[in-house]
């Protein structure tokens, strides 16, 4: 089974953490001897494009982390270079220079010891410049005020608990505040509300100890679980790892893009419920 409906999708967290860590295999450590711009919007946040590739050439990564959706790769100098994706960008390794360009490639590092990344986004929403002096939250204040990494932050239970009570807002658009939750959007928050069992429109400050319980470790899981398959790459399979490859968890959707199909859970069919200009799919039977 494959998600058939499909508006476009944004990376979430787990396709980003999945792409972070395969830049951590593959280019930690490496000098960028070269950085070319072919697509000026893709660095618009910079003077020139010249002002962006000074920054970057001759430059060694020492190491790769992830704010949210942000990709931030740390330099051997007190920059960091900010990368966001947007709807649909792509990091892509190439092993030779020589291996053609993707439509679309905007940005281009040629390391020392060989080989290359490139940047790829047809819509050209998402982004990449340089934090001098490593002042990322002042530069991108979006980063300041993201909440917790459902990932990386160890919280309790109850602690979260107290959180989610002390907000009193529908569920799914509390999971998708990146203030509150940083990294997930329309997706995973539907496929977690199926996992814990809780409709999108229900008031965070309604929950019982049971079901936020239920609810973080739903989060946990599927998370977990969607950065183990290697993320979702849904049916525009804009959505590709740095090797150029899709993601698998698209086949262990349990809601998302499947109206009309049995709920694996109670077997009622699966809905697709209009708010907000988004799409929530679920089952009305077993989510309460």
């Amino acid at each position: 089974m494959s998600a058939k409906w499909c508006p476009g999708l944004v990376p979430e967290l787990p396709e980003v953490e999945t792409i972070r860590r395969d830049l951590e295999k593959e280019v930690l450590g490496r000098r960028i001897k070269q950085v070319e711009v072919t697509g000026a919007r893709s660095v618009r946040r910079h003077k020139s494009a010249a002002d962006f590739t000074s920054r970057l050439d001759g430059r060694k990564i020492t190491a790769i982390g992830r704010r949210g959706k942000y990709l931030l790769v740390h330099l051997d100098s007190p920059d960091v270079l900010v990368i966001h994706l947007g709807m649909s960008g792509q990091l892509l390794r190439a092993k030779s220079a020589r291996e053609p360009l993707e439509r679309h490639t905007h940005v281009v590092f040629t390391f020392s010891q060989g080989g290359q990344l490139r940047y790829v986004d047809p819509r050209t929403f998402g982004e990449l410049f340089v934090a001098t002096g490593g002042d990322v939250e002042r530069q991108v204040p979006d980063l300041a005020h993201l909440g917790l990494d459902p990932i990386d932050d160890v919280i309790s239970w109850s602690r979260f608990g107290e959180l989610l009570r002390a907000r009193r807002t529908k569920l799914k658009a509390l999971l998708m505040d990146q203030r509150f939750l940083a990294g997930i959007g329309n997706l995973y928050a539907d496929e977690i509300l199926w996992g814990a069992g809780l409709r999108y429109d229900r008031s965070s400050e309604t929950l019982s100890s049971q079901e936020i319980r239920r609810l973080a470790r739903s989060m946990s899981e599927i998370l977990q679980a969607a950065i183990k398959h290697r993320g979702s790459s849904l049916a525009d399979e804009q959505y590709r790892d740095l090797f150029g490859e899709v993601g698998d968890f698209q086949s262990h959707h349990q809601v998302y893009g499947r109206e009309g199909e049995a709920c694996p859970r109670c077997r009622s069919p699966i809905v697709r419920i209009r708010t907000q200009g988004r799409s929530t799919f679920m089952c009305e039977r077993c989510q309460v």
